[in-house]
């Protein structure tokens, strides 16, 4: 299982849910869960999609096919109701 998290250098919101989302994977409570950060500076069509947006999280479907969006958390969030929130869209 895949998230993809579009971010940027220096977007503090960016920098907070990726390390939540870090602690969540190191837990291991949502098996074989894998993030994939993707700096929208490093490429044109994700920054024009994802300049205002960011931090974006997606779930990569299992067979592949298509991403789906994850609603924004708060940054205030606990880590304990993010990963619950995880897994009902996972």
């Amino acid at each position: 299982m895949q998230l993809i998290l579009y971010s940027k250098p220096g977007c503090h919101l960016c920098e907070g849910l990726q390390e939540k989302l870090e602690t969540i994977i190191q837990t291991g409570n949502i098996p074989s869960l894998k993030l994939e950060v993707r700096d929208i500076t490093t490429c044109d069509d994700w920054f024009i999609a994802y300049e205002y947006e960011v931090p974006t999280l997606f779930y990569r479907s299992e067979d592949g096919s298509d991403l789906r969006p994850i609603p924004r958390p708060s940054p205030r969030i606990t880590l304990q109701k993010f990963e619950q929130i995880l897994k009902t869209y996972i």
